[in-house]
């Protein structure tokens, strides 16, 4: 059986290339789960599955970040992204920012810690990523 490698949201944190990311529904991460959210990113080459923990129907979490064989389905050019923990006691939230713009591209973690309805965090959105930057606006 092969072993599953894994990383903290914090092994992340530092400057990265980021050239793939996709977001889906997956019923097949393990035989824990039945339907989850998982955002796949590649930085630096390696691909990462932040794999949602569904909790309940009301709660969700980050239940693990998993090294993964799987190629996302949207490539793009590299990006220069520094990798980042949000400030705040309420949340275990890693930020990608891109180094061209400043801009926030993908998050991924839990938010609302410490509240009875944490919420799981898998955000990302391409028009932030200065390659998509049209005509001199965003």
């Amino acid at each position: 059986m092969e072993e599953t490698r894994t990383v903290q949201l914090r092994d992340l944190v530092g400057d990265h290339i980021l050239t793939g990311v996709d977001r889906l529904m997956n019923t097949d991460t393990d035989e824990r789960y039945e339907q989850v959210a998982v955002l796949n990113f590649t930085l630096d080459g390696v691909t990462y599955s932040a794999i949602e923990d569904p909790d309940d129907g009301y709660r969700s979490l980050l239940d693990e970040i998993r090294i993964s064989d799987r190629v996302p389905v949207n490539i793009f050019e590299p990006v220069c992204v520094r990798a980042q923990m949000r400030a705040g006691d309420d949340c275990e939230i890693l930020d990608l920012v891109d180094l061209e713009n400043g801009q926030v591209i993908l998050s991924v973690g839990t938010d609302y810690l410490d509240d009875y309805y944490p919420n799981f965090v898998a955000n990302f959105d391409p028009r932030k990523m200065h390659i998509n930057k049209v005509g001199g606006t965003q």
